[in-house]
């Protein structure tokens, strides 16, 4: 049957986001990858565009680990052993024995009791959140969370919710004790990184406020915080946005092996008690199959990098570049929001400014991506690049050189 009439009213809507300047638009296809060579990072194909070769500096493989060769090989030999999918969800007969040692060396790896694996990092926050939430329990969330965190809210039931402006500690402290005696238990939800700007929760500041509050809950005030974009590229030895900050282990960790692991998939740390009513009440857990053997195999690889010497070296690079590309941006009269992760945004603060430079970068070789309302608040208007550990000071300097050059005819 065809959808003649809704048809009509579906193309009206991306017309009216196409002109509105929101829609995201087509996306590039990667056709090749050519490997990094001498002073030059990895180099991407795109379709259509010929023999032409693009750095990327909108991946959130930070610590370059999607094209090391150890990472690539520990997956092509779990596919050939065990095929190339899980056949099953994991209570049917979906759990190999390469999903058990992920989880086992995650839970090493933050030093908590168990840990579990989901299909994406986006299905790990919202089926940890919802069936976290009773109809006796508030939920305060950060109002700058993604887009995961938000939609985990929305499908919750809970007493109340509480949105508190972005880092606003006195807001957090004001909204617990507003539910002091209204609800049993709190959700405190919070991004660890924020991923749109590259700046980090006060993981020390709000395990103590929420630890001032907790007698006042029967069941709890709980800190759930999503550091996937800080597991594996913040902190010293790169446990994230905890290790950063200082903060006393929060009560539930989720995080991705998508970003910095370089694989896919995601997953949640906490205690055994935690673990277990999760999977026994994680919808997405519970009927999506697991990502593959393939797939556990080389993020549990990835993870042994990390937490080596070669990973130490990888995480000190990746700072220094960090640190080098802010720098330069400041010479080149770019606004940006500093800090120590490779989430480096370029504060454009206009739409169609924002597009133009993108266009210029593109033209040039260099792949970033635009953000603008509503992914990000009017006036936010940015482009996102991400460092990673694989570039290399020449990529970094050639992308600011370019980056100088527009800003001086601008």
């Amino acid at each position: 049957m065809p959808l003649d009439r809704l048809g009509t009213v579906l193309a009206a809507h991306v017309h009216g986001l196409e002109e509105a300047g929101t829609a995201k638009g087509g996306e590039h296809i990667v056709v090749g990858v050519r490997q990094a060579t001498g002073d030059r990072g990895p180099r991407f194909l795109l379709h259509d565009q010929g023999d032409k070769e693009f750095i990327r500096l909108n991946s959130n493989s930070y610590m370059g680990l999607g094209l090391h060769p150890e990472v690539i090989a520990a997956e092509e030999r779990a596919t050939r052993e065990f095929g190339a999918g899980p056949g099953a969800v994991r209570f049917i007969s979906g759990t190999y024995d390469a999903h058990v040692a992920l989880e086992r060396r995650l839970a090493a790896f933050h030093g908590r009791e168990r840990a579990m694996v989901f299909s994406s990092a986006y299905a790990a926050v919202v089926s940890t959140i919802t069936p976290l939430v009773t109809e006796e329990t508030v939920l305060i969330s950060d109002a700058l969370n993604h887009n995961c965190i938000i939609n985990a809210m929305r499908l919750s039931r809970p007493a109340g919710k509480e949105v508190y402006p972005h880092l606003d500690m006195d807001a957090l402290d004001k909204g617990l004790q507003t539910w002091k005696g209204k609800a049993r238990r709190a959700l405190v939800v919070t991004d660890g990184i924020f991923s749109m700007r590259g700046d980090h929760a006060p993981l020390d500041r709000i395990t103590e406020i929420c630890r001032r509050h907790d007698p006042d809950y029967p069941e709890n005030v709980v800190v759930v915080v999503d550091d996937s974009h800080g597991v594996g590229a913040f902190g010293k030895t790169g446990r994230g946005t905890e290790e950063h900050t200082g903060s006393p282990p929060v009560d539930v960790l989720i995080g991705t092996l998508g970003k910095a692991f370089g694989v896919n998939g995601g997953y949640v740390t906490g205690s055994e008690a935690l673990v277990r009513f999760l999977r026994e009440s994680s919808q997405m857990y519970i009927y999506s199959n697991p990502i593959t053997v393939g797939e556990a195999a080389a993020a549990l690889r990835s993870l042994e990098i990390v937490d080596s010497p070669e990973g130490a070296a990888r995480l000190k690079k990746l700072r220094t570049l960090t640190k080098r590309f802010e720098e330069g941006l400041g010479a080149a009269g770019i606004e940006t929001i500093p800090g120590a992760h490779p989430v480096v945004p370029l504060m454009i603060r206009d739409t169609t400014r924002t597009r133009d430079l993108v266009r210029h970068l593109f033209d040039s070789g260099v792949l970033v991506t635009g953000l603008a309302y509503p992914v990000v608040p009017r006036g936010d208007e940015e482009i996102r690049t991400q460092i990673n550990a694989d570039h290399t000071e020449a990529d970094l300097d050639h992308v600011l050189e370019l980056l100088g050059a527009y800003s001086s005819r601008s």
